[in-house]
């Protein structure tokens, strides 16, 4: 007789292994965090003894379910901003919020709470993305659940970084710091591709195909981020982001709902795995992913929640339905997706497309005891049907729900036993969530008159480069300008002369933030009107820094296109004040030192103004970046022959 700590008994077994085992009376013995046997509960209990044996009361064990891909700490912003275009939700609702209230504290208690819901619909591993990772790592091991947990890095400043080298470097440090827990792997998570550069996708994949981590990225999410990146670069997302290396990591690509036959093949090729995330895209309404041509190729598809903010929940048995219903209704075919295959990606697929299937996703000798015990007996689920071999996956995947779930198990330890939590207290969790809402929901009252946020809320709002270097200077003789251009230490990308039409919007609000509105007539070479382009530009504060020679830093600015009329924009956002300028702009883009500059060569039409001004600016999305080509703005501003002292602090706005 072999001994145990502990020996499942009176139970049906769902294995999920390759051959797909179910054992309708079976047991398993477990010895310390690890599967010691599995298979028909008179040969289990003819070899083994255990300290303790548990009569599971002929109720279902099942491996515990894997959420592919969610937010988990997002559980604090769940049903905040619901029913809106996603560029509305994230940018006007999410990211001011996060900006504000994300930080430790705000990661743990969120993280907690979704580690409470998600035991309860027996779910035993998730693959995370969000800021203060380690934050959301702690907590998750004191719930005692295995994850994946992915350190953001993005282009923009995060509630956790200042620029995305900070990110980048915080990734590391959890990387090496957590990469032998036995309940988390450390990860790293450029947001997106168009929430990344080039530069940032690299460094990402370097560090995680250095460290053996995963590289946790949002794919293909919506129809307009592709056909964005066709007429950009002129061909699709998942071929673009191999050119930047990105499968020489472990990838985990959440969503990819439109991807063609093409970039499947190329996923499963590099190894990926994907998160298809249903309820989340039919709710933003981004669309159906292609799930069935994936599992034909062969790709690792788990099925993600998303983050209870999009959701809004985290319930694993609902997304698992849905899966399978959705794949039969969007085919016409009602064999797409059986209820086996599809809860084989709710645990076994899911566990290898976040590469934790060699420890997790099936009950098999030597994985990890990770499991979850569901009752199919409540009258929801009765009666229960079993000529049909497969007929117990149609009842976990079509009938029972994340109430059925009794107890939950990771590693060999309790963490829900007779539907009661053993690891977190859901009482204080749910009364300091009440209390961050309160004061979210201040918060936003407050922005209600927010010009940025009515900005947002008209959608088609983009977010420009971190950093803004420029200087200023008046030049007495602007031909001295045009000849230094054409001289050999400088080269001239591209030359466009406008004539540029600003009506400036002020607004009585503490960012003391302004809106242009600006008709650009692009002139042609005999003086013609060639096009006419209209742009809406929410500007911050003048500077937020100086360097030496009147060179001023500021920070980013969001652009939107203008499709109405200026009187549209002036009832819509009703300013305190508003002010006109008019300019004739000369502008060049060049290569000084191989850095690129805007060079703008202006003459003030109204408020009139004597004379010439030159403006030198360029935009990063690097402080460190940033640091350097202020000085090289000096440097060029004086080739360029401005006038000595002629520096200029001022907006032009600022004189009108």
């Amino acid at each position: 007789m072999t001994h145990a700590d502990l020996l499942l008994t009176n139970a049906a077994v769902v294995t999920m292994n390759a051959a797909f085992d179910v054992f309708k009376s079976g047991a398993i013995a477990i010895s310390g965090n690890r599967i010691a046997a599995v298979g028909p509960a008179e040969e289990i209990a003819s070899e083994w003894a255990a300290k303790e044996t548990v009569d599971c009361g002929g109720r279902t064990i099942i491996p515990g379910l894997v959420n592919a891909h969610t937010h988990a700490p997002m559980t604090l912003l769940r049903g905040l901003a619901d029913d809106l275009r996603l560029d509305v939700w994230l940018l006007g609702y999410m990211m001011p919020v996060e900006r504000e209230f994300v930080s430790p504290d705000f990661c743990r208690l969120g993280t907690l709470l979704a580690c409470a819901e998600m035991i309860r619909s027996g779910v035993t591993c998730f693959a995370d993305m969000y800021y203060f990772e380690e934050h959301v790592a702690r907590a998750t091991a004191e719930a005692g659940m295995r994850a994946v947990c992915s350190q953001t890095v993005l282009k923009f400043t995060t509630p956790d970084a200042d620029s995305y080298e900070d990110s980048l470097a915080a990734a590391r440090d959890f990387i090496l710091g957590w990469k032998d827990h036995p309940l988390i792997r450390p990860s790293v998570a450029p947001h997106a591709p168009y929430t990344c550069t080039p530069e940032i996708l690299k460094a990402c994949a370097e560090l995680a195909a250095e460290t053996g981590a995963v590289l946790h990225i949002h794919i293909s999410e919506t129809a307009t981020e592709v056909e964005n990146w066709r007429k950009q670069y002129g061909m699709p997302v998942v071929p673009w982001v191999k050119r930047q290396n990105l499968f020489e990591a472990n990838v985990l690509a959440a969503h990819c709902v439109h991807v063609d036959e093409g970039e499947i093949r190329q996923l499963y090729n590099a190894g990926a795995g994907v998160a298809h995330n249903p309820t989340s895209n039919l709710k933003l309404g981004s669309g159906v992913a292609p799930v069935v041509k994936m599992l034909e190729v062969g790709l690792n598809v788990g099925i993600g929640t998303d983050g209870p903010a999009s959701n809004n929940d985290l319930d694993m048995f609902e997304e698992t339905r849905l899966t399978a219903i959705l794949a039969k209704g969007v085919s016409g075919d009602p064999t797409a997706i059986p209820a086996r295959s599809a809860l084989s990606m709710a645990t076994i697929l899911g566990a290898r497309a976040l590469r934790v299937g060699d420890i997790t996703g099936s009950l098999e000798v030597g994985k990890r005891a990770d499991l979850a015990i569901v009752d199919l007996d409540p009258i929801h689920s009765s009666p229960k049907f079993e000529r049909d071999p497969n007929a117990v996956y149609s009842q976990i995947v079509y009938t029972a729900k994340a109430a059925d779930v009794t107890d939950v198990m990771v590693e060999g330890r309790w963490l829900m036993r007779g539907r009661e939590l053993k690891t977190l207290a859901p009482d204080d969790l749910q009364l300091a969530a009440r209390d961050y809402a309160r004061r979210i929901d201040a918060f936003l009252i407050e922005r209600e008159q927010s010009a940025l946020n009515k900005l947002i809320a008209i959608g088609g709002v983009g977010q420009e480069e971190s950093f803004e270097v420029q200087v200023k200077s008046r030049i007495a003789d602007p031909e001295k300008v045009r000849a230094a251009l054409t001289g050999p230490e400088l080269s001239t990308v591209r030359h466009v002369h406008y004539r540029e039409f600003d009506t400036y919007f002020f607004f009585d609000e503490p960012e003391r933030s302004r809106l242009r509105y600006r008709e650009d007539e692009f002139i042609g070479e005999k003086g013609e009107v060639t096009n006419v382009r209209a742009r809406l530009t929410h500007i911050g504060p003048a500077k937020e820094g100086e360097y030496g020679g009147s060179v001023l830093l500021s920070r980013s600015r969001f652009i939107a296109p203008a499709g109405h009329s200026l009187r549209f924009y002036r009832e819509y956002f009703k300013p305190a004040s508003e002010r006109a300028i008019e300019k004739d702009r000369l502008r060049w883009l060049v290569v000084y030192q191989n850095t690129e500059f805007f060079v703008n060569l202006d003459q003030l039409i109204r408020p009139p103004q004597d004379g010439y001004f030159i403006e030198i600016k360029s935009r990063t999305w690097s402080k460190r970046d940033a640091d350097a080509k202020a000085t090289l703005i000096v440097e060029l501003l004086t080739l360029l022959g401005a006038e000595p002292g002629g520096g200029v602090k001022d907006e032009y706005v600022d004189w009108a």
